[in-house]
């Protein structure tokens, strides 16, 4: 299967092992002829991983607007695209994405509040025809999630601390978008194990993109 110049995203709520799968499907894509860039969002670069820290950990005691929030977003995506993807790309690397446009569409919008019509002329400029060839959606119930991410070390960011309600929310708001645009889009169970999922992906990358290129 040659995924040269193609870009993957993985999308999902919290603590549903985007990482974990993004790692694992680097190791498994991996050969002496495929060049695999892994990144995230918001980061990627050094501006974007600026942008991070400043949306997810805000400093003083009152939280960022949606709208704010999507400006930033979108203001590290257009720095992430241009310095890194967009080359990546055009070098015929395989690019693999943790989180991308989806989420800001979901955080921003679903749950931030901002209209959908305003994120969609801001996505429309920035991302342009950079669109991803596949989308994974990891998906899992909010409440195991919870759970899940309980058990971690490092203290929870402004969104992973939020409520279940937030997070039912954001479940929603990505299964909406698998269902507007399935032919981009596959839905995995992140309730199975890492390699359960591992190989759920796999079976979508082949069946999604193994007839295309």
């Amino acid at each position: 299967m040659n995924l040269s110049g193609h870009f993957i995203t993985l999308e999902g709520g919290e603590g549903v092992g985007k990482s974990t799968l993004m790692a694992s499907l680097a190791k498994r894509l991996a050969g002496p002829e495929r060049v695999i860039v892994t990144t995230r969002e918001p980061g990627g670069t050094p501006v974007a991983e600026q942008i991070r820290a400043l949306v997810l950990t805000p400093k003083g005691e009152t939280p960022l607007s949606g709208l704010a929030q999507a400006l930033l977003m979108n203001a590290a995506r257009a720095d992430h695209l241009d310095c890194l993807i967009r080359p990546a790309l055009k070098r015929g690397a395989l690019v693999l994405c943790d989180r991308f446009a989806d989420s800001t569409r979901v955080y921003q919008t679903v749950a931030g509040g901002c209209p959908a019509s305003f994120l969609k002329l801001l996505e429309t400029e920035v991302v342009s025809d950079t669109r991803p060839h596949l989308t994974l959606i990891l998906d899992a119930p909010p409440e195991e999630m919870l759970q899940r991410r309980a058990g971690r070390k490092e203290a929870p960011d402004m969104f992973e601390a939020a409520d279940l309600g937030f997070h039912t929310a954001i479940r929603q708001g990505f299964l909406a978008i698998s269902e507007a645009e399935p032919d981009r889009c596959a839905v995995l169970d992140a309730t199975q194990s890492a390699d359960g999922v591992l190989n759920a992906a796999l079976g979508a990358i082949e069946a999604r993109l193994g007839d295309r290129v």
